[in-house]
């Protein structure tokens, strides 16, 4: 056996190479192994681009950088450990620390998943399913503002996160009208919603919508199409497809890759067959397909695709599915939740990617209570590729290549 002093000196880090993409082998992170010209240099935690909990040790040669390896666990959520001791209706507010940015959509998947394993997923009125995907598609916007905005921070323009800020504070207004919280909803109920949306949150939606339409375009002038984010952004970071798929990488950061991969179409889960949208892809327009470019592009575009879907909600909640006085949300909330036995995955598009539960129930009187919840978390996977994509650029646009990957810490730490 190896004694603790070699064991600690060793990390195992994957690499990336055309036709090995699992090769691996130690390395030696310690001060006396460094080259003569190499550097050890920590960004983080405490850098604004490290969102104040991750690590980042980075070995340069000069401003080359040769080595990156992330370092997480500073959030320590324990959400994972949490879903042990609670029943399945309370793990929800816990659920939203997870992408607390995009809460809406991991109760969404949540809720899905154990109204699958109760087989009351089919019994959902529709106007509750409407509901959810207007609330959701909201909240998704909102992220993709926190995502472009606090990426212009990252690589040195101010103006856009203000405007960003500005107009995700709308819909955050919006989504605390519905549900009462800013940010953390607990809205979307395992069987219903916590209430029907407020008499005149449908004439306010739409005045939202047509306030942000116009907004997209001035993003697109001075952020996507502007000469200094494009020479900041273009060949820069570049993600081949293979590699984006090797590493379990989902969402925008795939579909920049070039791959039309979005479970709103391939799973076709809830309303989201009956509806009209397309799915944004890179395609190296400005650079190389894959690029940070392409990754805040395809936001952008999804964003423009999310406000499609919203007026197709209301056209819908404000027509044949119409408030009526007797319509009750929590009609089908079970009181109390005991699925079968059984091994269950259950998995839903997020702002960030395939947002994943796997549920492991019991039996007995403490049915009630699942024995594991699992998370895939597409954060972790889509900051986990990070090192293959950074290696050989210049330490400058490692920050660019890490604000492009668009994680949260709440779910990669969980």
């Amino acid at each position: 056996m190896e004694s603790k002093e070699k064991m600690s000196t060793e990390r195992i880090q994957y690499r990336y190479e055309p036709g090995n993409l699992y090769k691996s082998e130690p390395l030696v992170r310690e001060l006396s192994s460094l080259e003569p010209d190499e550097l050890l240099v920590n960004i983080g935690p405490q850098h604004p681009s490290t969102h104040g909990v991750l690590r980042l040790e980075v070995v340069t040669d000069g401003e080359i950088i040769k080595e990156v390896i992330p370092h997480m666990g500073y959030l320590h959520r324990c959400f994972e450990k949490h879903a042990e001791k609670l029943p399945f209706n309370q793990i929800i507010p816990f659920v939203d620390r997870l992408d607390y940015v995009a809460a809406m959509n991991s109760e969404h998947a949540y809720a899905m998943g154990v109204e699958k394993m109760l087989g009351i997923d089919q019994q959902i009125p529709k106007r509750v399913e409407y509901i959810r995907v207007l609330v959701a598609e909201l909240n998704r916007i909102a992220s993709h503002f926190v995502a472009i905005g606090t990426y212009g921070l990252d690589i040195g323009t101010f103006t856009p996160f203000l405007w960003l800020m500005r107009d995700r504070e709308h819909i955050n207004r919006m989504l605390e009208w519905v549900s009462g919280a800013r940010m953390l909803y607990n809205y979307i109920w395992i069987g219903g919603l916590y209430y029907d949306i407020p008499v005149g949150f449908e004439e306010q939606c739409q005045e939202l919508v047509k306030y942000l339409k116009p907004k997209l375009e001035e993003l697109q002038t001075i952020v996507v199409d502007n000469k200094i984010f494009v020479e900041r952004t273009a060949s820069i970071g570049v993600l081949p497809l293979d590699l984006a798929i090797s590493y379990g990488v989902t969402g925008p950061c795939l579909r920049g890759s070039g791959l039309r991969f979005d479970l709103r179409r391939v799973d076709a889960y809830s309303v989201y067959p009956e509806l009209e949208f397309d799915i944004p892809i890179g395609s190296g327009a400005m650079g190389k397909k894959g690029d940070c470019w392409d990754r805040n592009f395809v936001r952008v575009q999804e964003c423009r695709e999310s406000i499609k879907i919203i007026e197709q909600c209301l056209q819908r909640l404000t027509g044949d599915l119409k408030r009526d006085r007797s319509f009750d949300p929590q009609a089908l909330v079970p009181k109390k939740i005991r699925p079968k036995q059984q091994d269950f995955y259950c998995r839903a598009e997020n702002s960030k990617g395939e947002l994943g539960f796997f549920f492991r129930t019991g039996t007995g009187a403490g049915a009630d209570v699942p024995v594991r919840v699992k998370v895939r978390a597409c954060s972790f996977h889509n900051l986990s590729v990070l090192p293959a994509i950074s290696k050989g650029v210049m330490l400058a646009d490692l920050i660019a290549i890490l604000g492009s990957l668009d994680f949260v810490m709440g779910e990669v730490d969980r």
